[in-house]
């Protein structure tokens, strides 16, 4: 995953960074807006989003329920036929974050939004300890939201590939240009693999960056 850990764990250690903030100011006082991290089904930000933004309206909570983003960094997928197309990549696949003042109304807002798992955050255990308590919104830390943003704001394009071990590609930049050889190894995280190629009629493993390659049908 990214440098920012997503887990209930992650969150609720943020939340007692000293550089948190308090979610609100002393007695008298405005409340503060948090961001807060929202778990949403899989493929569905960009529903909940446009769903929320609406229902905060409907229900008079958008002076409360501030911004809804999906952190999105550019991207660049090679597809099986050697074609590359422009794309947006989630930074956190099925996440949604809500800058909001946390209150009972703007939490059944976002609870009730259809697709909408849960807010990440800590459980409140039961007496009993028998039944699952229920999770309490933890805030992001400034920290956290920091680098968040600052990961999406990045320019240079993340390169996706449709490989995997023993698809032939055509080497179309670098030196070994024309080459063909054999993936031996994909290192997604770091836009490389490594393939096996006839270099003076021997079989050598050279490492590749994605965007060196096209792969062959």
């Amino acid at each position: 995953m990214s440098d920012v850990d997503l887990t209930t764990d992650a969150f609720a250690a943020a939340d007692l960074a000293a550089d948190a903030e308090p979610a609100v100011l002393a007695e008298g006082r405005a409340p503060i807006a948090r961001w807060y991290a929202v778990q949403v089904a899989s493929s569905c930000e960009k529903k909940v989003k446009a769903t929320l933004e609406q229902r905060a309206v409907t229900l008079g909570v958008d002076n409360r329920i501030l911004e809804i983003e999906i952190p999105q960094t550019p991207a660049v997928k090679l597809k099986k036929d050697g074609s590359r197309t422009s794309t947006e990549e989630k930074v956190f696949p099925g996440y949604v974050l809500v800058r909001m003042v946390l209150d009972e109304d703007t939490m059944m807002a976002v609870r009730s939004t259809p697709n909408v798992i849960n807010f990440v955050g800590a459980e409140d255990r039961r007496a009993t300890g028998k039944a699952r308590g229920h999770i309490k919104p933890r805030p992001l830390s400034r920290q956290e939201v920091d680098r968040i943003f600052k990961r999406a704001a990045e320019k240079k394009p993340v390169v996706k590939v449709d490989l995997t071990e023993g698809d032939q590609i055509l080497v179309t930049a670098g030196p070994f240009k024309d080459f063909q050889g054999e993936v031996i190894e994909v290192s997604g995280d770091r836009n490389k693999l490594k393939a096996l190629l006839s270099i003076f009629g021997r079989e050598t493993p050279v490492e590749l960056e994605f965007s060196q390659i096209s792969k062959q049908s």
